[in-house]
């Protein structure tokens, strides 16, 4: 899916890299703790479903290479962001929709979830790695 297909399904607008709408999502991945996206992630061109709208997600976007970041109800990150975000080459998107409607939108069209890796208690367990 690329991300102009993201933004007619949840009706998204974006606040910079519209230039790439053309962008393949490879997955989605949703979270508001940063700290979670960076233990968990573990693939890139992942589009980021968030309501953080701080200097440090597109920080997070650029480390892991993610496709972009969309932001749920309504929230609009500071211009200094925006801008950084725009110079970074990382588009930003904001639909007023909620996290849980998004993230059903975005599944229900066929964008998977982004693989994950382990969860602590998952290190010691037999069988497959999980999904």
């Amino acid at each position: 899916m690329r991300l102009r297909e993201v933004a007619e399904l949840v009706g998204a607008r974006f606040l910079a890299g519209e230039e790439l709408a053309d962008r393949e999502v490879s997955a989605a991945f949703a979270a508001d703790l940063l700290s979670d996206v960076l233990a968990m992630v573990r693939e890139e061109g992942v589009l980021l479903i968030t309501g953080t709208v701080t200097a440090q997600v597109v920080r997070v976007a650029e480390v892991m290479n993610l496709a972009g970041v969309l932001f749920v109800r309504g929230k609009i990150p500071a211009k200094s962001t925006v801008e950084y975000a725009a110079a970074s080459g990382i588009p930003l998107l904001t639909t007023p929709r909620l996290m849980y409607e998004t993230c059903g939108l975005l599944y229900t069209h066929g964008l998977p979830g982004a693989k994950r890796k382990p969860l602590p208690f998952e290190h010691d367990q037999p069988g497959p790695p999980p999904p």
